[in-house]
């Protein structure tokens, strides 16, 4: 597994690593996102969806609990599953059709839903430290061997 730290001070950092990643990506790949409120999670996704080739507005689904984009490179299944009951209401979503499709998951509060995460997922952890200033994190991506 290749694990790669970034230290970001700022959202464009963020969004530039979330960029990097959507660039690396291929059909199939799974990315768990981890942080707690305000960490940055949509910031990173918006890159991600970039990365991609998406030229669309990329929200949070939370809502929804999936948003689909098909208009990059590779189409982008965005979940976000903290209002959900756990991996029974995942059921209702279809979720193996996008986890098994031909596109790319990035799954936000995927630590909700643990039970039904394939391995092999890329991993990607973001996190605060105020002591370093507001807008200061470290964004932690696994990627299992390719």
């Amino acid at each position: 597994m290749e694990n790669q730290v970034i230290e970001s001070f700022c959202e464009k950092d963020t969004f530039e690593a979330g960029l990097m990643l959507g660039e690396r990506c291929s059909p199939g790949d799974i990315v768990l996102l981890y942080g707690g409120l305000g960490a940055g999670k949509t910031v990173f996704t918006k890159g991600f969806g970039k990365g991609l080739g998406i030229e669309e507005t990329i929200n949070s689904p939370t809502f929804t609990i999936v948003q689909v984009y098909e208009t990059g490179r590779i189409p982008l299944y965005h979940f976000d599953v903290y209002r959900t009951g756990g991996p029974d209401e995942m059921e209702e979503t279809g979720y193996e059709d996008y986890f098994f499709g031909k596109g790319v998951c990035l799954i936000e509060w995927a630590g909700l839903i643990e039970d039904i995460i394939p391995p092999g997922c890329i991993r990607v952890n973001i996190s605060k430290d105020l002591g370093k200033g507001f807008d200061y994190r470290i964004i932690d991506i696994n990627t299992p061997g390719k």
